[in-house]
Formats: structure tokens, C-alpha cells, sequence
């Protein structure tokens, strides 16, 4: 008597996408939990503080504003609104300066705060 070896390993396959597709749902089921129970579901924080939202510019305009690969900073005010620079900060302006670092909420802290620099 000749058994088929292909037999057994098609049921440990099955076997094997069955428990994937549990282990699936499962995960997902948690995943809308953790969400739920942290209470954030999902949403970004909103920094209020330009001083910490200044950070993710120092890098093209210097620590001190002044400019190193980027513009100086130190005197935006008195070319720009705040609408001007808060459109600058969420669309970018040119090759150099890329849009979306920051949230809209915070770009609109951003640009209050770029604007008192004359």
C-alpha cells in the first residue's frame, strides 16, 4: 500500500493560511482596541510651542535663524504676512523649500511666530 505524499503537506498548508487569517482578524481587532483605550484614535498631537516646531527647520535655516543652506529667518516678518509665510510653510516655495513639514495647525503657529521676527 502506496500512500500520496502530497497529502500531508496540503493539509499542513491549509492548516497554515487558516491560522493566518485568524491571527489576521485578530490583530486587526486589537488594533482598533489599542486605538480606542489611548484615546487619541490615531490624530497627531498639535505642538503649540514654535521654539520645538522651529526644529524641523534648523537644519536648511541654522539654529539661530540666520541661514545656512537655506534663507535667513531672522527678519521674515518684514517681508511676509502671516499668511504668506503660513502658505510657504504648508506648500513650500520653489526646489528648496519642501511643503508639509509641519501640520497646518502648527504652520499656522509657526507663521504668528515667524511674523513678530523684524
Amino acid at each position: 500500500m502506496k500512500r500520496n505524499p502530497v497529502i500531508p503537506f496540503a493539509i499542513i498548508a491549509v492548516l497554515g493560511i487558516l491560522t493566518m487569517i485568524v491571527l489576521s482578524i485578530v490583530g486587526l481587532d486589537q488594533q482598533d482596541q489599542i486605538a480606542q483605550e489611548d484615546g487619541t484614535g490615531g490624530e497627531e498631537e498639535v505642538i503649540q510651542d514654535p521654539e520645538v516646531l522651529i526644529e524641523s527647520c534648523i537644519s536648511c535655516h541654522g539654529s539661530d535663524l540666520g541661514g545656512n543652506n537655506g534663507p535667513s529667518l531672522q527678519n521674515v516678518g518684514s517681508d511676509y504676512s502671516v499668511d504668506e509665510i503660513q502658505d510657504i510653510i504648508i506648500n513650500g516655495k520653489g526646489t528648496g523649500m519642501p511643503g508639509g513639514l509641519v501640520s497646518n495647525e502648527e504652520a499656522a503657529i509657526l507663521a504668528e511666530w515667524l511674523a513678530e521676527k523684524k
